[in-house]
């Protein structure tokens, strides 16, 4: 596999055109804060969760291509981290937390593209110490993990409405209800 493959590769899963559907920056194209921050359950991530994710392993896999060391991702932690952030009160804040995290999301993306445009192909067969795979398959690997998480996105997104139509019609159900008993 070259390099210039690769690059299509990861793009196919992130956000250019595909046979398979949205990438995973097409699925998360209009999601609003209040449906980023929803979950389908106490113990589930919600979308704005798994986008943050999405950035730390593109984060990871470049650190994996280049022996950066651990520690300059932009946020404290690593691999999951709790979105909204509980700190934040405001409407208004947490808006701008979730645009700043969607393009903290492009702009790892991007490193990683660059990063992986600046190897050579010989590259791509070498394994990175302390792993048993070569670094073809981890740059593979970030593209199906992009397409995983935008599944559950388009899943999180249906089960949203979906959450919004019965809370509605609950609603109009009750009215009913309480108008016929007047």
């Amino acid at each position: 596999m070259s390099i210039e493959l690769l690059l299509k590769v990861i793009d196919s899963g992130f956000d250019r055109k595909a046979w398979h559907g949205p990438t995973l920056r097409g699925a998360l194209r209009g999601v609003g804060v209040a449906e980023a921050a929803w979950r389908a359950s106490s113990k589930s991530h919600n979308i704005w969760e798994l986008t943050v994710h999405a950035a730390y392993w593109k984060y990871a896999v470049r650190r994996l291509l280049t022996g950066e060391k651990r520690g300059s991702f932009p946020l404290d932690g690593s691999n999951w981290f709790e979105r909204p952030d509980p700190r934040l009160r405001a409407r208004g804040s947490a808006e701008a937390a979730w645009k700043k995290d969607l393009a903290l999301l492009a702009t790892e993306h991007q490193r990683l593209r660059e990063t992986v445009a600046a190897l050579p192909d010989a590259a791509l067969a070498r394994r990175s110490p302390g792993k048993t795979y070569s670094l073809g398959f981890a740059i593979r690997g970030i593209a199906a993990h992009d397409l995983y998480h935008a599944g559950q996105v388009q899943l999180l997104k249906r089960l949203y409405k979906d959450s919004r139509l019965r809370a509605s019609g609950f609603r109009r159900l009750k009215a009913q209800g309480s108008r016929r008993r007047a």
